[in-house]
């Protein structure tokens, strides 16, 4: 079964979501919170760094990750995102890796990346979403 999560309105304007298993997370339009559009890029960021995490704690020891940053170019008219950039970073300082073994680590990522972020796969097609509205009275 999928994991259930939903998102509730707050008495000040923000939003929380909630997953079934406990997670929250607060956003909205104000300064200081997340907007759908970062909520994007995070998912995108987050994917990259849990697919890419056995790769690089293999080469660089457990608690090592990487740092993703992820910016998008915005259209306005078509009020979507036309494409992420992601940047990478991990630091191997202090490792004494040899350039062959960066060049190594970086197609490990790649591959780790490339066969296991749903999010990214996601995002690199067409993906049609299904709505239906429901109103209680």
């Amino acid at each position: 079964m999928a994991k259930r999560l939903w998102v509730e309105r707050n008495d000040d304007g923000s939003w929380d979501a909630y997953s079934d298993e406990g997670a929250h997370l607060k956003f909205g339009h104000e300064d200081g919170l997340f907007n759908p559009g970062d909520l994007m890029k995070i998912a995108l960021a987050a994917c990259g760094a849990l697919s890419s995490q056995f790769a690089i704690e293999n080469t660089l020891g457990k608690g090592k990750g990487a740092k993703i940053v992820v910016s998008g170019t915005y259209d306005d008219d078509d009020d979507a995102y036309t494409s992420f950039d992601e940047q990478l970073e991990v630091d191997a300082s202090g490792a004494e890796l040899s350039d062959q073994d960066v060049d190594k680590l970086k197609e490990r990522i790649k591959r780790h990346i490339a066969k296991s972020c749903t999010v990214k796969h996601t995002y690199e097609q067409a993906t049609p979403v299904r709505m239906d509205v429901n109103i209680r009275k």
